[in-house]
């Protein structure tokens, strides 16, 4: 066994090969008579925290003020306080990040308006659904009406249009477990990027927006009787694993979509063959549900990738590429960790014609039991919820921060693995 171990104040991101465990949601007990208690018994013990003091950049967080306040009640520092705000891309990474933003949102409403033509009220009523939970689906492709017309008119009149798109439902359950990973998707991917934008106030709008997304996941999943919030931390990506994940579904997009096309990489495909089943037909939709969990560490993940140069994504304009070497590990990316688990059983195989799955591999999900080693109750595992998985040449030490530097490690994927 072998871990890592990585530090950002106060949270201690574990980069681990860990022995399996059993994992479920964690539900802390709360004395009637003391409601807002903690949970922590104690206190916690200040000389116990690494780096209570940290010196970054020159500041000293001591909760000292180091500076005059430039206005009554007003800290010295930000950004973009004084200074008229401009809800507009101030560099080509903004503007190839709000692109792909809005092209998530283009998504997201074609594929709820997709559903309300496809499946009636009576559909819905079959897979335990509700006339108001079909009206939902009805207010989250109005809302994605707003989301799209916010990027839009910071884009300006170059942005993408919607496209045609293909859809891998048939049923309502389908559709519920589909759009669960669209939204998640959509929310990782914003997260990704928004703190990286040069321009502040788009990033606001951004953050106004992405926070709709991760309600809508969390809806889904409720509609699929699980349980509605597993993680205490929502997960980033990296642009090019959102439009890896996003571009397979778009088939064709207006001439000025392929006039200016989007530099994001397109990984080669990954795909898990033995995915939990996310869908029950013991528990159905409900607010919040105590379910069996749907993994455990140590459970066997097996893998299928893809060889890269396939053509892909509307009018196959995109091309799938990997600037890695030979797989080695899986890339558990989750809250605010990537926790790697060696590959076991790789094999490669000749394509076949336009056959490109060219490889096989298994690994073990891993267990990290605790996000707050020391500080917090055993029981809140980090990989829980919708994760995701590539398969990488090295086990690279990266933070939410700097995801991006694992790109250039990926050999396909990623993939989502519906952990919890």
């Amino acid at each position: 066994m072998r871990s890592k171990f990585n530090l950002i104040p106060l949270a201690l991101l574990a980069l681990s090969f860990i022995n399996a465990a059993p994992m479920s949601v964690f539900r802390s007990d709360v004395p009637p008579e003391a409601p807002n208690r903690s949970i922590h018994e104690k206190p916690i013990d200040a000389n116990n925290i690494t780096a209570p003091y940290p010196e970054n950049k020159g500041y000293v967080s001591n909760g000292e003020l180091h500076e005059e306040p430039p206005k009554p009640h007003t800290p010295a520092g930000g950004l973009g306080l004084d200074e008229p705000p401009v809800y507009h891309p101030l560099s080509d990474f903004d503007y190839q990040s709000l692109s792909i933003a809005l092209y998530t949102e283009w998504i997201e409403l074609d594929l709820f308006r997709y559903a309300l033509e496809k499946f009636s009220l009576k559909d819905f009523e079959d897979a335990g659904l509700s006339k108001a939970d079909r009206e939902l689906v009805a207010y989250m492709a109005d809302q994605e009406v707003g989301h799209a017309t916010n990027i839009y008119n910071m884009l300006g009149p170059a942005a993408a249009k919607p496209c045609t798109y293909k859809w891998p439902f048939e049923t309502v359950k389908e559709f519920v477990r589909f759009s669960k990973l669209v939204t998640r998707i959509g929310e990782a991917g914003v997260i990704g990027f928004i703190e990286h934008l040069n321009s502040r106030p788009s990033a606001q709008l951004l953050l106004q927006t992405v926070t709709t997304e991760a309600r809508q996941q969390m809806v889904f999943r409720q509609f699929e009787g699980l349980f509605p919030m597993p993680v205490w931390f929502q997960t980033g990506i990296t642009q090019s694993m959102q439009w890896t994940l996003q571009v397979p579904y778009i088939v064709s997009c207006p001439e000025i979509n392929n006039k200016h096309p989007l530099i994001w990489q397109v990984f080669p495909g990954l795909f898990i063959t033995n995915n939990p089943n996310s869908t029950d037909p013991r528990f159905g939709p409900a607010i919040s549900t105590d379910r069996p969990p749907l993994s455990e560490g140590g459970r066997v993940v097996e893998f299928e990738f893809e060889k890269p140069g396939k053509k892909i994504g509307p009018d196959d304009q995109y091309t799938t590429s990997t600037n890695a070497g030979q797989p080695k590990f899986a890339a558990w990316i989750s809250q605010l960790n990537v926790t790697y688990t060696p590959l076991d059983d790789v094999e490669w195989s000749e394509p076949n014609g336009d056959e490109f799955k060219v490889g096989k591999a298994t690994t073990k999900q891993p267990y990290v039991p605790e996000l707050y080693p020391g500080l917090t109750t055993e029981g809140h595992p980090i990989i829980n919820g919708t994760v995701f998985v590539a398969l990488v040449d090295e086990d690279v030490f990266v933070t939410p921060a700097n995801l991006t530097e694992l790109n250039q490690h990926i050999v396909a994927g990623p993939a989502l693995y519906q952990s919890g």
